[in-house]
């Protein structure tokens, strides 16, 4: 299992640091197809995957990622309200089929998933994004390694006993503070690349610090959503690591925290 693992675990390094350094349509439609992937897992749980709810939440989803590549951002209000409607639509026409939950979950599915997961495109995208989008996974793994190592050495008091036994106070503070320093000692290696960024190393600093605090509530928002629904895993897409949402939950947080915290900090 370890070795099963670490084998994935390799390849998607290589895979990420040639999709993601490449950027531009490539990074795009990865993207697109990790967040119908992802969304697709997460009806599944709910049991929509195959559903007319479930449908028009893809529908959505591949509606806004047509807006993102079209840079037409001031259609995506609408396309939220029109799922919306229409959602509320099949509940009404179809009651009882459907309950609350489920149309609940089907709109918070295309925001969880498929929005949150496209600011990884989006800061490639930003002035210096080539650098800044690092940060993500900085924040994002580095915050999951440094956790799991001052848990280890360190770890008394448990964060959130039930939804994770293993993860303690000590090791999210941890976490917070490598990835911290990870940010801090890759703006200063990268400074003069940053041409838009002010104070580069203070500033991704900074940026992780936050989305690494933000990464550990979604990890566990994650394994809320899985235990709610006795699922011990997403899906089995990625050996050793289990489905899309499964590798990439904290990284759903991440990536809207490091966009918003550079458009603040810069």
């Amino acid at each position: 299992m370890f070795t099963t693992r670490l084998i994935s675990g390799i390849i998607l390094v290589i895979l990420s640091l040639l999709i993601v350094g490449k950027g531009g349509a490539l990074l795009f439609v990865t993207s697109a197809a990790i967040s119908a992937i992802g969304l697709f897992e997460l009806y599944r749980v709910t049991r929509m995957q195959d559903k007319l709810l479930g449908a028009v939440g893809y529908a959505a989803a591949c509606a806004y990622y047509l807006l993102l590549w079209f840079e037409q951002g001031q259609y995506i209000t609408l396309v939220a309200i029109a799922a919306l409607m229409l959602f509320m639509t099949i509940y009404v026409v179809t009651f009882p089929k459907y309950g609350t939950e489920q149309v609940t979950v089907a709109f918070f599915g295309i925001f969880y998933v498929a929005v949150m997961f496209s600011y990884l495109y989006q800061v490639r995208m930003m002035a210096d994004g080539k650098y800044l989008v690092w940060l993500i996974f900085l924040s994002s793994w580095g915050c999951d390694t440094c956790a799991y190592c001052v848990g280890v050495l360190f770890g008394k008091h448990k964060l959130a006993p039930v939804l994770s036994p293993k993860k303690s106070i000590e090791g999210a503070v941890g976490g917070v503070a490598g990835a911290a320093l990870l940010g801090l000692l890759y703006g200063m290696v990268f400074r003069e690349h940053m041409v838009e960024v002010t104070n580069a190393p203070l500033a991704c600093a900074l940026a992780c610090g936050i989305a690494s605090v933000i990464s550990q509530i979604g990890d566990l928002a994650a394994s809320a959503i899985k235990r709610n629904h006795g699922v011990k895993d997403y899906g089995h897409l990625i050996p050793g690591h289990g489905g899309v949402l499964d590798r990439f939950d904290s990284m759903l947080f991440t990536a809207p925290a490091i966009f918003f915290a550079l458009t603040f900090l810069k």
